[in-house]
């Protein structure tokens, strides 16, 4: 099965993390980046996988990177393998991949995660399993928010290995991608009605309460509270992501109506 997947990453910038996803990829025959002219040493530490095959596309939206990545850079294989640059695959999910035998309903594998912090793990997280793993021809991407949704025609199944998700790239860098992120979540959440929404995004719209609900969730619902300190930080940094969606949601409410409620 290895043979006949094409890992696709998108980069911008992931010097600090780009290197030890590559080389847990280095069973692919081919791998392609698409990256959004990084200023840093991304390029450089691609280039040390000769299979890397680069291209460069100024970056609008999650979904037309993906798609351009999946529709046109000349990916042959019938499976893709999607990855973010700070996704590391494991062993065991190396080896799973090897082994699988799709049947012909099968279109994806939905893939689940184990947070990091600077290469530690943590028990649990907020991080929803993904699918990462299709059949190129039945898939698209979608603009969902901040980020992007594959639409996959088929059947889904369920891949039992974990990938490690392991950004090592500064808390500032963090800061700023949060705020740009929960800056869109909002205007998603603004454009949907309360029955359109899930339980989660219910909760992300009780502007003054999701904060908090999101710190007990990390700490005692994913077990955060027996990580120490690394379980402490991430159940923090998820806090303060929560809080900036709240910031930009009554943001967005006083600008509608004039004044903050």
């Amino acid at each position: 099965m290895l043979e006949n997947i094409t890992p696709l990453i998108l980069t911008y910038n992931e010097a600090p993390n780009i290197e030890r996803t590559m080389e847990r990829l280095r069973w692919a025959r081919d791998i392609v980046v698409v990256d959004s002219f990084s200023t840093d040493h991304t390029a450089r530490l691609v280039a040390g996988f000769p299979q890397a095959r680069v291209f460069e596309r100024e970056f609008d939206n999650h979904q037309c990177q993906w798609n351009f990545g999946l529709k046109e850079t000349g990916i042959h294989t019938e499976w893709v393998l999607a990855l973010d640059a700070d996704y590391v695959l494991t062993r065991e999910l190396v080896e799973e991949l090897g082994r699988l035998t799709p049947e012909t309903e099968t279109s994806g594998y939905e893939a689940k995660f184990i947070y990091c912090i600077d290469g530690r793990k943590i028990r649990g997280s907020a991080y929803p399993p993904t699918t990462v793993l299709y059949r190129r021809e039945r898939a698209v991407y979608r603009q969902d928010g901040h980020t992007q949704r594959i639409e996959v025609k088929g059947a889904l199944e369920k891949l039992a290995a974990p990938i490690l998700h392991d950004d090592r790239k500064s808390l500032a860098h963090w800061l700023r991608s949060q705020d740009r992120y929960m800056e869109l979540e909002a205007e998603k959440l603004a454009n949907l009605s309360w029955g359109q929404l899930g339980w989660s995004d219910r909760v992300r719209k009780l502007r003054y309460v999701a904060p908090f609900v999101m710190l007990v969730y990390c700490l005692f619902a994913r077990g955060n509270i027996f990580d120490g300190k690394d379980g402490a930080y991430y159940a923090f940094q998820r806090m303060l992501a929560e809080t900036l969606l709240s910031l930009h949601i009554i943001k967005n409410n006083q600008t509608t109506n004039g004044k903050f409620d």
